[in-house]
Order: structure tokens, then C-alpha cells, then sequence
């Protein structure tokens, strides 16, 4: 084996990919932690793989992404020190909103900064990840009180390149808090003024770090009168807080519009799910790239996202709200005229995020040049 995958949460986008790179990427072996208690993984995963990783001399790369502390794995194992190191950034510690400032909160950031700089190659899912994390590092330093380090921003940028997390787009005939507030709010708007939808919740969680994916379904009979669909996506994220009462809240009051209320463990069934979905909605807070509303889109759904964050990066101007009365008003417009999305054509690039695409870049990430001695 030439490469070398760690991944310290094996959960979720984190899952996809390494799974991905070990299936289509010759002579990789993958070690992995559960995608449980991402705080502990963050602080002690370095420590497990010391111990877990066995010597191998025809090792060549290191892959791993930046919730594992690479400064000290390759500390304590000084022959992984000699590979070619790359890192990459499903999300970032610097962009990412605590609740409160804390000692801890500042290591995590800290830790990602030094993993950049022990790194060879630093890689990120969108280029809103790399210049939220890039631009954000002198502004997080300020919290250290005294004898600051300076530039590294120049340092770390040349080592950073973009590259769109690959999505094994589904075959089909047609996949901090995502705020379910807004969203449940909008449809208990659209019920109030008794227009016709139906939604479908659809959830995974991890042991304590919730991911809600939730998601509307079109009813069996396609005819054009059909009550439009709503879909919903509390997109996987390693980072995320408590759920709060507005699921329950919601699914009372919205209960004769539900269709389906639960995870679905099957990603046929899910993907057959976004597939009798007429419209995708994020209403998130935080998103660094956002495979999920990828994968409903690629599966037909019209796609509502925020104007901000990733999204102007990944969808078409007409795509995007700015504000809660906007969305409103566009589902409402929707329900009235269902037509409008069910005849739609999607006016933005997919084939740029599929793994076919994106087959080539990756392998020559992973490939070591000839000069290499190892």
C-alpha cells in the first residue's frame, strides 16, 4: 500500500469520501475512528493512530481531513513525517460559530493552523472554505494575549488549492445549526394562508452531534394538480447543536401536510425520496460546501439556498434568497403555480462536482513526484 487515509470522524461527508478514494484509488489502506464525540476525536485522535497505524515503508502519502491533529501524529510517529502530507478541509474551526469563546474552542482553530503548517498540500471542498479559514487566521491569533505569530496567512496560502468535494451522483430516471426555525416557520406561514404542500422529515443522528437531513416527497400520482413537495436538508455536519423543540413543535402543527417523519437508513430510499421532491430548501447558518443539496438537485429538485455562504458559489443567482419574507414568498408563489418548478429546467453546472469529473485531480493529488526519496 502506497496511501495512507486517516480519518478521525468516519461519518457523513467524511465517510463518503474516504470510502470513495479507497474504492477508485489504487493501493490505498484506510484506518478510521467512529463519527462519534467530535470534540474527543478533534483532541486525542492523533494519540489512537500513533498507536493503531503500523510502520509501513512503501508508504508514500498521508491523506487525512483537518479534524485529525496532524502536527502531532507526525510528531509522535516521525517515519509518517517523511510522506507527502495533504490535508483536507470539509470545514474549518476559524469560520465555524461557538456559542461562547472558550479556551477549548481557540484550540481547535489553533489546532488546523498548525496541521496547515506541517502539511505539503492543503486542500479545501469550495473556495468559501479556504478564504473563510485564510483570511480569518490573523484575526483568530488576536486572541492569544502576547507574542503572537505573524504571517503565517502567507505562509499556508501557497500550499492551498480548491478542490469540490466529488459526489457519486445517484442513477436516477429524473440526492453550525441549519436553522429549522426559519424553515418550519415558513411552512407554518404557507399552512395559515391554507395553501396546499406536503413534507415529508427525514433524520440521522450521530451519538450527540445531531444530523438532521429532512426532506418533502411528492405523493405516488405525478399529475400536475398534485399538492407541491417540500424538501428540506439538515445537511450531514460534523458541528452542529443541540436540536431543539421546533421538530415536535412543527410536526404538530403541520400533521395532515406530513408525509413520512423519520430516517430513512437506505440511500436508494433516500435518493428515491429527492426524487419525488419538487423543491430543496436550506435555510442554513453555516455551510462550507453542501453535498446534500447537490444531490437533490442532481435528483430534479429546485433549489432555494441562502445568498450567502457557499451557495453563490455552487448555484445560479435565481437560486437564492436574502431574507425569510423572500422565501416565503417564493414557496408561495410555488404552491400556487406548481408548474413553474415541475417544468423547470436547472440552469447551473452538475457535472462539475461528479467524481468523473473530479476523478483525475484526485489522483494526481495522491500521486508522489519522481524526484521523491523516500
Amino acid at each position: 500500500m502506497r496511501i495512507l487515509l486517516i480519518e478521525a470522524f468516519y461519518g457523513g461527508s467524511h465517510k463518503q469520501l474516504a470510502d470513495l478514494l479507497q474504492e477508485e484509488i489504487e493501493e490505498c489502506v484506510l484506518y478510521t475512528l467512529p463519527a462519534k464525540k467530535w470534540h474527543w476525536r478533534a483532541r486525542t485522535a492523533a494519540l489512537y493512530f500513533m498507536q493503531t497505524v503500523p510502520a509501513n515503508a512503501n508508504y508514500r502519502i498521508l491523506f487525512a481531513s483537518s479534524v485529525l491533529n496532524l502536527t502531532e501524529l507526525i510528531a509522535l510517529r516521525p517515519d509518517l513525517g517523511k510522506l507527502k502530507k495533504v490535508l483536507y478541509f470539509h470545514e474549518n474551526q476559524l469560520a465555524y460559530p461557538v456559542q461562547k469563546c472558550q479556551e477549548r474552542d481557540f484550540q481547535y482553530g489553533y489546532n488546523q493552523i498548525l496541521s496547515c503548517l506541517v502539511a505539503d498540500i492543503v486542500v479545501f471542498n469550495s473556495a468559501f472554505n479556504m478564504e473563510s479559514f485564510l483570511t480569518s487566521i490573523g484575526k483568530f491569533l488576536k486572541l492569544i494575549p502576547d507574542h503572537r505569530p505573524k504571517d503565517l496567512e502567507k505562509i499556508i496560502r501557497p500550499k492551498c488549492q480548491v478542490l469540490y468535494f466529488p459526489v457519486r451522483f445517484p442513477d436516477v430516471s429524473r440526492e453550525h445549526d441549519k436553522d429549522p426555525e426559519s424553515f418550519f416557520k415558513v411552512l407554518l406561514k404557507l399552512k395559515e394562508m391554507d395553501l396546499p404542500f406536503h413534507v415529508s422529515v427525514l433524520g440521522e443522528t450521530f451519538t450527540d452531534v445531531p444530523a438532521l437531513i429532512s426532506t418533502s416527497k411528492k405523493m405516488l400520482n405525478t399529475s400536475q394538480n398534485q399538492d407541491l413537495v417540500f424538501c428540506w436538508l439538515r445537511q450531514d455536519s460534523v458541528f452542529a447543536f443541540v436540536i431543539t423543540d421546533i421538530f415536535s413543535e412543527a410536526k404538530k402543527a403541520l400533521e395532515s401536510s406530513v408525509l413520512h417523519w423519520g430516517y430513512l437508513p437506505s440511500k436508494d430510499d433516500y435518493f428515491q425520496a429527492l426524487c419525488m421532491a419538487d423543491v430543496v430548501i436550506s435555510t442554513a447558518k453555516h455551510e462550507f460546501f453542501g453535498v446534500a443539496m447537490i444531490e437533490a438537485v442532481y435528483c430534479g429538485c429546485y433549489p432555494l439556498c441562502p445568498n450567502a455562504l457557499v451557495y453563490p458559489e455552487i448555484f445560479p443567482a435565481e437560486y437564492l434568497y436574502s431574507t425569510p419574507e423572500q422565501l416565503f414568498k417564493r414557496l408561495q408563489n410555488f404552491c400556487k403555480r406548481p408548474d413553474i418548478v415541475r417544468k423547470h429546467l436547472y440552469k447551473g453546472e452538475m457535472d462539475q462536482f461528479s467524481w468523473a469529473a473530479l476523478r483525475g485531480k484526485f489522483r494526481s493529488l495522491l500521486t508522489t513526484e519522481p524526484r521523491e526519496d523516500l
